[in-house]
């Protein structure tokens, strides 16, 4: 059997219940599992294991329709019961766990009644309104029962490829000649975990991979189609508005109007990166494309003059060494364009990722500490991060009495127009009373093999083998 070759950065085959936004994990999960819904390019969400769904007015009681005739990939039939199971299992305080803090889910999900009307549909009942809910079920993906205990030891879901086996650095799959979409485009999928850039380059040009991601900013590789995509991961400072200087809204907000973000994009990334306005990356729903402002640098020092610190303000800068990679350099550029303003970052280096983001949650940073925003759920983000009532995971004392009167606006508004119109209200809120230092997104870089020009990336940044086209001589390599 021939496999078609993706090449990625990284590879890990996770519990599908856990929570995560990394999109060489996702790319794998998405292969081996379907959820009740899938993101729509055009309009927000459309049918996968449901093929339609209600939701009550107030946005707490939803009633999925199960597609008839699915089978999970022990052949195992997709029933009520099944979902129910699954969603459970996503819902435990012990799952949702991403960098080592667990329970994302759980947050929205406990207290919820998962209950079965028929064989074939499932009613959600959840403690609390959310209007949102797609966004968290679109990655609560349905594990066949007989594996539920331990879904690592042998994936098993009703995708469109079937799980073979897995080392270190390679994951194999094979078409799912049943799966309710009709036969995939390729007879099987081998990630490969190539951690070079220009190693995946290379492999991809000499004919031993059909699909290379994350390659070099601006290369055109020989006899393949590349195109760039912007990642919905934000680059961010969060802010400790708890404790410090930082508890000011007007230093925050000057530091924002002072900083150059063309210039870091230039200067950092070569380019290969969107300057950051506010909380949201274009790939949101609420984003503001008006709302981009050059730096402001008479405002920002009126503002530091206000704020009685325009004889010099010292900073402490929690960074880590990777995620983003390039947090080190990027922040001494930050540093260079804050100077001339009499702020002074004084920095202190985390090598052990995990370790750091665990200190983030704890609350243990100083002034500011370089991090990112991952959910593409506006909801998700504004919740986890920036309403001062939930306290979540990566909060860090912000508070906004106005932002979270919306919050409770946006749980119970239905229509997606009307919702999206709080969002971006919202976003100019938290633009003029920054939470974070808005810094940019990375553009990314993906080719396949051939000519593809109807092809594209999807707007999480996910490669979605699904809509993979055929490649000519995949698996010949």
């Amino acid at each position: 059997m021939a496999h078609t070759r993706i090449l990625q950065a990284r590879l890990r085959l996770d519990d599908p219940h856990n929570c995560t936004d990394v999109n060489d994990t996702l790319t794998v999960l998405e292969a081996l599992y379907d959820a009740l819904v899938r993101r729509d390019e055009t309009a927000g969400f459309a049918p996968a294991l449901a093929t339609g769904w209600e939701v009550s007015a107030e946005g707490r009681v939803w009633l999925f329709h199960l597609r008839d005739g699915v089978r999970f990939h022990d052949g195992a039939p997709l029933d009520a019961g099944a979902v129910i199971a699954s969603l459970t299992r996503m819902a435990r305080p012990d799952m949702g766990v991403t960098l080592g803090a667990p329970g994302v889910y759980s947050q929205y999900l406990t207290g919820a009644a998962f209950e079965a009307p028929t064989p074939s549909s499932v009613r959600i009942v959840l403690a609390e309104p959310m209007a949102d809910l797609l966004d968290l079920l679109v990655y609560g993906y349905i594990v066949a029962p007989s594996v539920l205990d331990n879904p690592l030891a042998r994936p098993c879901g009703t995708g469109p490829y079937i799980f073979e086996r897995a080392g270190e650095d390679f994951c194999r799959a094979r078409a799912n000649a049943d799966h309710f979409d009709g036969p995939p485009s390729h007879e099987g999928i081998e990630w490969r975990k190539i951690t070079s850039a220009e190693d995946r380059l290379a492999a991809l040009e000499n004919g031993k991979a059909e699909v290379a991601n994350t390659l070099p900013s601006g290369v055109d590789p020989a006899g393949a189609t590349a195109q760039t995509y912007l990642s919905p991961t934000t680059i961010i400072y969060l802010f400790n508005a708890a404790s410090g200087p930082l508890r000011d809204g007007r230093i925050r907000r000057a530091l924002n109007l002072a900083l150059d973000r063309a210039a870091l994009v230039d200067d950092v990334l070569g380019g290969a990166g969107a300057p950051l306005y506010g909380f949201l990356s274009p790939a949101h729903v609420g984003y503001r494309a008006e709302d981009h402002p050059a730096p402001r640098p008479e405002e920002a020092r009126a503002l530091l003059r206000e704020a009685g610190v325009e004889g010099g303000l010292t900073l402490d800068v929690d960074c880590p060494t990777s995620l983003p990679n390039e947090a080190e350099a990027l922040t001494a550029a930050i540093a260079a364009q804050l100077a001339p303003f009499g702020v002074t970052l004084k920095v202190k280096i985390h090598e052990d990722r995990e370790a750091y983001a665990h200190r983030v949650r704890r609350s243990e940073i100083a002034d500011l500490c370089v991090f990112d925003s991952s959910p593409l759920s506006t909801f998700r983000v504004l919740c986890e991060k920036i309403d001062s009532r939930v306290q979540g995971s990566w909060w860090l004392g912000y508070a906004n009495p106005a932002v979270e009167k919306l919050i409770d606006k946006a749980r119970v508004t239905i229509g997606d127009t009307a919702r999206e119109k709080i969002f971006r209200e919202c976003h100019g809120l938290l633009r003029e009373d920054p939470p974070w230092l808005f810094v940019y997104n990375h553009l990314r870089r993906v080719a396949l093999r051939g000519r593809h020009p109807d092809w594209r990336m999807r707007r999480d940044g996910v490669l979605d083998v699904r809509g993979l086209p055929r490649i000519e001589g995949a698996g010949d390599g």
